[in-house]
């Protein structure tokens, strides 16, 4: 480890605080419905959609009428993605004559998208036309990540309602987010990325003679504009399958900083915004400050793993980090910490491959993920997975003082205690299950390149990444298979919305409450105490995942051995 590697992670944790604010009160004007200096270009746009669609804004939801226009909007968007997937071929914008994705890997991507999740069982370049990139997968980085701080507003007004049935508007939330914030800052930062040296071309392939006097085809396309919401909406899907490690994607280290910076902005503006919305920011400050110390310690160990490098070359006289499997212009540190950064948010992309980080550094990507991705988390899921997590500490902490648990002013029962266990309990349940699922059948076992606790690691890091909806790949893997494609999309559908609906019922739950006023014997959830307490209660539940999948690995080699199907 290097002063110039942690001056790097400190650094960037500074730059996000000093965003923090600025970028929450954004946020939290676009919760309120609030008029911004954007509305004077774009709200006539915002008023035609919604006059093109028979949609009144201004028309409240409850929760379960709030759940099933996200639903049907979000099957809706993945029947017309699978389509344009398996229709690539007759479709224009084709330059390279693909052809349309097979029914296993259509269906796989078009899941994939749809939640946030970004998997990908194959190499965009060579698989994917212009076209299917834009309009079928760049259009989810927007709405799938829409829907995310939708969701969270919903969530926000459940904890600040008073007495009410209602928690917003689902096609007004998505819109304005859309409008007035991912849109905006996407056409900067692509004009920014494409300055730095990426593709933004209609052109499908450029050929060029070498200086070996070899005839070499470069693939280019509409790339800076889709790495620009795949970093801000934490979708993680890479143009090219190389992803964030490719020159055409992430070419400098400048790059690097603000396509990591771009990943967790939205979600600390989100804490800011939510005690904004609950009438007190320090409770805001307080879920940030829990967020950020279970990052840091992530973020070290990696860090000190990769930077230790691998004993097994120290011992041939090998000595430094660990490079392999990491780009020279990035570096250990810059490596290790993008690793951290897209496994705590549900992002994804990668600038290095996890397959070759060592041991312990690769167990941090794969923790974080066991978490419930609520370490910063993904645009809006972060923020509401979090507060799932804060429901049970408060309902922890009202155990140990002898009354009724309240937060933000809102008496947390029964109802609300079983419906957060429900949605956290989804976590864990999936992981183990199609994990363990996989590796004593002979489709699953067919995946997995290396043998041992190798092999059993990138099954496992596959279906974590999948139900978290983080995207990113252990490496080594062959996803793309009628097996691995089915369950994965399973997966990835059940780790989003299974949690999706207990949460906004949960809002629904709180809205109707009165407000309590703190008193004397209420528990404290602004202080040091609080924190410590969240940090706890998300590293024990977390462990519901991880500890058994530490014991599942020998079984399951056991059982592949007995069967002759040795890892």
């Amino acid at each position: 480890m290097t002063l110039q590697g942690w001056a790097l992670i400190l650094g960037f944790v500074a730059i996000l605080l000093a965003l923090t604010k600025p970028v929450g009160a954004w946020l939290f004007a676009l919760y309120e419905g609030r008029r911004t200096p954007l509305h004077v270009v774009l709200g006539p746009v915002e008023r035609g959609f919604y006059a093109l669609s028979g949609i009144d804004p201004e028309a409240e939801q409850g929760w379960r009428r709030y759940a099933l226009h996200m639903l049907l909007f979000n099957v809706a968007l993945m029947v017309f993605t699978y389509a344009v997937l398996r229709l690539q071929y007759y479709l224009p914008g084709n330059p390279q004559g693909l052809a349309g994705m097979a029914p296993h890997l259509a269906f796989n991507t078009a899941i994939s998208f749809t939640a946030n999740t970004n998997w990908q069982s194959y190499a965009g370049e060579s698989t994917l036309s212009n076209l299917s990139q834009m309009l079928g997968l760049t259009i989810h980085n927007f709405l799938s990540a829409a829907t995310g701080i939708a969701l969270a507003f919903a969530l926000f007004r459940g904890f600040a309602g008073r007495e009410t049935k209602n928690i917003g508007n689902f096609w007004a939330d998505m819109t304005r987010v859309t409008l007035y914030l991912l849109l905006p800052i996407c056409v900067v930062y692509t004009l920014f990325l494409i300055a730095s040296g990426v593709p933004q071309t209609m052109a499908g392939v450029v050929h060029i003679d070498t200086l070996e006097g070899v005839r070499q085809s470069i693939l280019l396309g509409p790339v800076a504009s889709q790495e620009s919401i795949k970093m801000l909406g934490t979708n993680g899907g890479g143009f090219f399958n190389a992803n964030s490690a490719h020159p055409f994607e992430n070419p400098t280290a400048l790059t690097n900083m603000v396509q990591m910076l771009s990943i967790f902005v939205i979600g600390f503006g989100l804490t800011w915004c939510f005690g904004k919305a609950v009438g007190n920011t320090r409770q805001g400050w307080a879920i940030l400050a829990a967020m950020i110390l279970l990052f840091l310690g992530g973020v070290a160990v990696c860090y000190w793993a990769e930077a230790a490098g691998n004993p097994v070359l120290h011992q041939l006289g090998v000595a430094g980090g660990n490079m392999e499997g990491k780009e020279v212009r990035f570096g250990v540190a810059a490596s290790a910490l993008f690793a951290a950064v897209t496994t705590a948010a549900s992002c994804g992309a990668v600038n290095a491959m996890h397959d070759s980080f060592t041991a312990l550094g690769g167990l941090i990507p794969l923790f974080n993920m066991q978490l419930g991705e609520v370490v910063i988390g993904g645009v809006g899921a972060g923020i509401y997975g979090f507060l799932l997590f804060a429901i049970l500490a408060v309902f922890v902490a009202g155990l140990m003082v002898g009354r009724t648990p309240e937060y933000v002013g809102k008496k947390i029962e029964a109802r609300e205690v079983k419906l957060a266990v429900l949605a956290i309990a989804v976590l864990p349940l999936a992981i183990l299950g199609l994990t363990a699922l996989s590796c004593v059948t002979q489709q699953g076992l067919a995946g997995p390149l290396n043998k041992g606790p190798h092999g059993f690691g990138e099954i496992l890091y596959a279906f974590t990444s999948a139900v978290a909806n983080n995207g990113s790949a252990f490496g080594g893997l062959t996803a793309a298979t009628p097996w691995y494609d089915g369950l994965l999309g399973v997966a990835m559908w059940v780790g989003r919305f299974f949690i999706i609906v207990p949460m906004l019922a949960i809002a629904g739950s709180l809205a109707a409450k009165k407000h309590v006023p703190a008193s004397a014997g209420s528990f404290p959830t602004t202080g040091a105490l609080w924190i410590g307490l969240l940090v706890g209660i998300v590293l024990v539940l977390g462990g519901l995942t991880f500890l058994p999948s530490l014991a599942l690995g020998p079984i399951a080699d056991h059982l592949a051995m007995i069967r002759g199907q040795l890892f």
